[in-house]
């Protein structure tokens, strides 16, 4: 199990966006796993088990504690996507090019963190969980249109946040 430990986590923490609610999924996966440590022993599945189970407590985990009220003060401003579309900053294509490629997860794991909760689920559940358009609203019970939009808009800003701290789209496949 402690092979897994490290997927386990990054799932959660992906999908929550906050590392102490993933810690807190990640001991529940593993409690289940206890539970069922005679299924499991040995099972060449384990591993898609347990990613399965992380992913599932999350999604959980968001619906039943998602914030119904939000502080005026942590309302983006109407006009903001208006205003950010006009910003551009030029910065060197080579500005990251030495970092490592732990160095480059941890900052698109950053920029994760920085997206609006239902654009970070859509686009984690896609690329990272790899599950398809209809599974992803299935799962969030949200209509296929605002799904494929919301990974859109997820990946345009992803990418806007990196630009800006100087990675380029070709390093992120690297």
């Amino acid at each position: 199990m402690r092979a897994y430990q490290d997927m386990v986590f990054t799932t959660a923490a992906r999908l929550t966006g906050r590392d102490a609610q993933a810690e807190d999924i990640a001991q529940e996966v593993f409690l289940r796993a206890y539970q069922h440590f005679e299924q499991l022993r040995g099972n060449a599945s384990a591993g898609g088990w347990l990613k399965t189970v992380a992913r599932n407590l999350s999604l959980n985990y968001l619906t039943r504690h998602r914030r119904r009220w939000q502080p005026f003060s942590q309302l983006p401003p109407a006009d903001e996507e208006d205003a950010s579309a006009e910003l551009q900053i030029p910065v060197p294509d080579t500005h990251l090019a030495d970092i490592s490629l732990e160095e480059r997860r941890a900052l698109v794991d950053d920029a994760l963190g920085r997206l609006p909760e239902r654009q970070r689920l859509s686009l984690v559940l896609y690329h990272f969980e790899e599950l398809p358009y209809d599974e992803i609203a299935k799962q969030l019970g949200v209509p296929l249109a605002t799904v494929k939009s919301d990974i859109h808009r997820a990946r345009h800003a992803l990418l806007k946040q990196l630009q800006s701290r100087g990675m380029s789209a070709d390093m992120l496949e690297a």
